[in-house]
């Protein structure tokens, strides 16, 4: 099937070692030992940190290679579910003052990765990595905030930095390679060894690991932005009670979290006697709103980490039952949230198997259940709603004969989305739009070009917009316009090499074509602008 979404990174070939470097737990940050004061905390002021241009650079030089893994994957969807998650704990950060100014200009981007392993991991630079198994298997998105609020802290703390300044003997280019060694070496020895000498890599394993104290920091931390941010701090504990699960079971390898994080008594009893001291913050009127959307997203993120044809086939029966057995009028919220998920699930199996039919069959039904329960004053239900309308979206773009019926659903899913007040400027949206209107001339191309215009000017790193601007402009006939979107996109995921040759490729094109002067003239300011990033990043790479 074709998938919905314009960017989804699959390169051919053999798995590399590149590839392998997004698979890992953060297992280089396991609890070691390191300097500490005498009163047992980490020494800070040390003058062994490196400088957060530093540190952005090299986290720059490692999220370049995870942006060519064939695991990651921008699924707007559930990149939009973890957005709104992720930046009110970022703007609590900032309000508390755990993110300096001059950390301001770090990343802070999540990069989702389609491992079904229980992961999520902090790297330099503000990246942060959340496999789609850890999505799928919280249970609320509470829990989940406490996981990014955990790792959100061991980046403004400077738990990284302190860290990697112990080797700033090393030039940043090594230390980049030394690391992304050592995370494949974590998982798969032989592709650790191809990226760099296995000796080193256990060496840079061994000088990166986080502190038992910077863990307890990065709860303690982790807690107080959670509870700033306005979320239910609950889900600090109902994490650890799936991670001390795990533990008592015997870890197969898919709890890699639980290996990178590892919990102690004091960790334990320390959240415990925080959550009463507080009264958490809860907010009923959104609250079964919210319980619908993560069990839709959930759903998603487990069926793409894990589209195998026993996975969608198991999937789909537990759907079939759930359509046959409607709920009595007596069933409570979880019993119908839970069937809700089913269906969804249902749908999005069906859609991935080309079944349009009766992944309609199965949304349906959905939307049936959900506008059901919203009439129980279930609110905030309109991105459980714009989940479910995707699923028609999506089926009509999994085949080249597409019925009446699904094309009319599509229709309709986009016009909801676009009709919806706080859904109608949203990058899913925005996506949908283009792909629906690239081939669909009568939904008003140029509007949708001017939104996605508006979309890159206030987020230029969004290569997903900047490849669904390129594809709405060759379908406008507008190459040279398709042309420089395209390298856009390839800016936009640090590729400068590849964005440079797309530009000297439009430029002989315009040249070859008799260009609009004032197009050319901006694609040349461009072109020299993307070969000042080439020189640069070159630079970096020969330095001693």
């Amino acid at each position: 099937m074709k998938h919905f979404w314009p960017l989804n990174l699959r390169f051919a070939g053999k798995k590399s070692a590149r590839a392998a470097i997004y698979l890992v737990a953060l297992s280089l940050f396991s609890a070691q030992p390191i300097s500490h004061a005498a009163d047992g905390l980490p020494q800070l002021g040390d003058g062994e940190e490196m400088s957060v241009s530093a540190e952005k650079k090299l986290g720059m030089r490692i999220a370049r290679e995870i942006y060519r893994d064939p695991d990651y994957i921008d699924d707007p969807l559930i990149s939009a579910y973890v957005q709104r998650i992720w930046q009110p704990l970022l703007a609590a950060a900032k309000k508390r003052g755990d993110i300096t100014p001059e950390q301001e200009q770090l990343a802070w981007e999540i990069m989702t990765g389609k491992d079904r392993s229980i992961n999520a991991f902090a790297l330099p630079g503000g990246y942060f990595g959340l496999h789609l198994g850890l999505v799928g298997a919280v249970s609320t998105r509470d829990e989940l905030a406490s996981v990014l609020a955990h790792e959100l802290t061991h980046v403004s703390q400077r738990h990284i930095a302190r860290q990697i300044g112990k080797q700033n003997q090393q030039s940043p280019w090594l230390m980049g390679a030394m690391i992304l060694g050592a995370i494949a070496a974590s998982k798969n020895p032989q592709a650790g060894t191809a990226v760099l000498a296995g000796s080193q890599a256990v060496s840079a394993q061994a000088q990166l690991n986080f502190s038992r104290d910077m863990e307890r920091e990065a709860d303690r931390i982790g807690f107080a932005i959670l509870q700033e941010a306005g979320m239910d701090v609950r889900g600090f504990t109902g994490m650890f009670d799936k991670l001390q699960a795990a533990n008592r079971i015997n870890d197969n390898g898919s709890f890699p979290y639980l290996r990178s994080h590892p919990l102690t008594t004091e960790r334990l009893g320390d959240m415990q006697s925080r959550l009463q001291m507080i009264q958490p913050a809860t907010n009923a009127a959104n609250q079964l709103g919210w319980q619908a959307e993560h069990a839709l997203i959930a759903t998603r993120a487990r069926l793409i980490s894990d589209s195998s044809v026993d996975s969608l086939r198991a999937e789909l029966t537990q759907a079939s039952a759930a359509l046959r057995n409607a709920l009595p009028t007596s069933a409570t919220s979880a019993q119908k949230i839970r069937q809700l998920a089913q269906l969804y699930g249902g749908a999005f199996a069906s859609s991935r198997q080309r079944e349009a039919a009766a992944a309609l069959r199965y949304s349906s039904a959905a939307r049936d259940l959900l506008l059901s329960m919203s009439s129980e004053q279930l609110a905030g239900i309109e991105y459980a709603r714009a989940a479910i309308e995707l699923i028609a979206i999506e089926a009509s773009l999994g085949s080249s004969l597409v019925s009446p019926d699904v094309q009319q659903a599509a229709f309709s899913g986009l016009a909801f989305l676009r009709n919806t007040a706080s859904l109608r400027a949203e990058r899913i949206t925005l996506l949908a739009w283009a792909q629906l209107a690239r081939t669909n001339a009568s939904l008003d191309r140029s509007a949708a070009i001017d939104a996605l215009q508006t979309r890159v000017a206030t987020h230029p790193n969004d290569a997903p917009a900047w490849e669904a601007l390129a594809s709405l402009h060759e379908a406008q006939g507008q190459t040279l316009r398709s042309m420089r979107a395209s390298a856009e996109s390839r800016v936009a995921l640090l590729d400068y090499g590849a964005a440079l040759d797309r530009l000297k490729a439009a430029q002989q094109w315009a040249r070859a074509n008799g260009a609009n002067h004032i197009e050319a003239s901006i694609l040349d300011t461009r072109t020299r602008a993307v070969q000042t990033m080439v020189r640069e990043l070159q630079s970096e790479r020969d330095k001693p």
